[in-house]
């Protein structure tokens, strides 16, 4: 089956785009239509924090309503994703991918020329459920269709294009809201998603295939309106409660979310035990890949999120950069992150979790260089002073980042693509979340005294989490070059 597989692959390859497609193939140009229809949420999430002084200026928006235009496209995304996967298990990836393209398209528009706040919020909420749509459709395509070291190597450039999404959302928001184009002040950060997302739309229907579980199964009803409340009521309050000063209604949502999650787990078990197929099959999530890899992407998640969060105030309040010089700042973190997410597929199947855990040493040695730099020499900190241990923090993400996706889709089966991916993607953004809650917290408490130890708090605590992940890494599956030599090596 392998044999026939990889034969197919390999005449996929040599065909055009749209014949591949066709074929049942995926053609590199459609890997990369693929993570161009990624990057626009994953972009969408953090542009917008750099437009917030200007919305509120615009539409004269209090600070409640400013948290819920970040809050109500998170929460919306994180809580469907996983209910995102099994759709597309079920009723065509392509289909789902293109459907919920152009919802987000639709939405955007919507937020681009949103009249009040709360015309805002909602276009907002949808944007983030069309989102949580199609994300899981590639991660599950490229789990599908491609083998080897092409899929292996697929897996790793969506894990830069998440980091690339990340920083360059924060570069284009202060370019856009900088420029105020015709007057037009933060209307562009959205509407930018207009023209690009329709272009996606037509190539994407020409060049993605058309796939689906072999096996599909029905929406668990149950399981995923009680994980939804359970991901709502934990990233709400945590997303809200600082700006709010932590009423009693963000603690007793916390303390429902402890409960809703363990019926959750309950539902979930008897619904597989009654030999359906829930939401959160927990035969899955009990996978050695699964089980391990999602603790450490939750991890790792956290302090990425606290860091994109800490270092982008530390340089606008602190060193008083505007919001398009604080994007520059990180520029070489991202490019040393998608350089060595190109490497890494090769780099992992030759030297196994080795390479997770130099990953993992190589950005413990850039945080601490970066907390030493800033420290000694506050206030006066230079962005080329930063440049050398960004770039070092920047290429041990990316070993540790790739290898942790591509460890935790190791043991899925094929026709649960969808649902691992959901989870995983879940896992991650849930961690972003939690990781500015809690670590942005408290930077925020201890700012105020002294913006330089602040920074370097929370990074002590991320040093901690990434130190654990070096020695964690050898707790992951083998990787081996008999995993990559199943398909012939195709450059995507």
């Amino acid at each position: 089956m392998t044999t026939i597989t990889s034969s197919r692959h390999a005449r996929a390859s040599r065909l055009s785009p749209h014949a591949a497609a066709r074929a049942g193939g995926l053609h590199p140009a459609g890997v990369f239509i693929l993570l161009a229809g990624a990057f626009l949420p994953i972009m969408d999430f953090f542009i917008t924090n750099v437009a917030l002084p200007s919305i509120d200026a615009s539409l004269h928006a209090s600070a409640s309503s400013l948290e819920l235009v970040i809050a109500g496209y998170g929460v919306a995304y994180a809580t469907l994703l996983v209910l995102g996967g099994r759709l597309g298990d079920r009723y065509g990836r392509r289909r789902v991918f293109l459907g919920a393209l152009v919802g987000f398209v639709l939405a955007s528009l919507a937020c681009g020329v949103a009249s009040d706040v709360g015309v805002l919020i909602g276009a907002r909420i949808v944007q983030g459920a069309t989102a949580a749509l199609l994300i899981p459709q590639v991660l599950a395509t490229f789990h599908h269709v491609l083998e080897g070291e092409r899929r292996a190597r697929a897996v790793a450039l969506y894990g830069a294009t998440s980091g690339i999404a990340a920083v360059v959302g924060q570069l284009v928001g202060g370019l856009l809201v900088s420029a105020d184009i015709a007057g037009t002040s933060w209307r562009p950060i959205f509407l930018v998603n207009v023209p690009i997302g329709v272009l996606v739309l037509v190539v994407a229907a020409r060049v993605v295939p058309d796939t689906r579980s072999h096996h599909p199964v029905g929406i668990d009803l149950p399981g995923t309106v009680l994980f939804a409340a359970t991901l709502t009521a934990l990233l709400v309050p945590l997303t809200e409660g600082h700006s709010l000063g932590w009423p009693w209604w963000t603690w007793l949502s916390l303390a429902a979310a402890v409960v809703l999650g363990a019926a959750t787990y309950v539902v979930e078990k008897r619904a597989e035990q009654r030999g359906e197929v829930p939401l959160l099959p927990p035969s899955v999530l009990r996978l050695p890949s699964m089980s391990r890899g999602l603790v450490m992407v939750f991890a790792f998640s956290v302090g990425f999120g606290a860091f994109m969060f800490v270092f982008a105030l530390t340089v606008q309040n602190g060193l008083h950069a505007n919001a398009l010089h604080g994007g520059l700042a990180i520029l070489p973190m991202a490019l040393l992150f998608f350089a060595g997410s190109l490497l890494a597929p090769r780099v992992i199947s030759r030297y196994g979790r080795a390479a997770l855990t130099a990953g993992a040493i190589v950005q413990l040695v850039g945080l601490a260089l970066l907390v030493t730099v800033l420290v000694a020499n506050w206030p006066h900190v230079g962005l080329w002073a930063m440049a050398g241990p960004l770039a070092l923090v920047g290429a041990g993400q990316s070993m540790l980042f790739a290898g942790l996706f591509r460890s935790v889709l190791a043991d899925v089966p094929a026709h649960l693509g969808g649902i691992g991916s959901g989870v995983l993607i879940t896992l991650q953004q849930s961690g972003l979340a939690l990781g500015v809650a809690t670590l942005g917290t408290l930077y925020l408490t201890l700012g105020p005294h002294d913006v330089a130890h602040a920074f370097a708090d929370v990074e002590y605590v991320q040093m901690g989490i990434v130190a654990l992940l070096a020695v964690g890494a050898a707790s992951l599956p083998r990787f081996t070059e008999g995993t990559s030599a199943a398909a012939p090596v195709v450059d995507v």
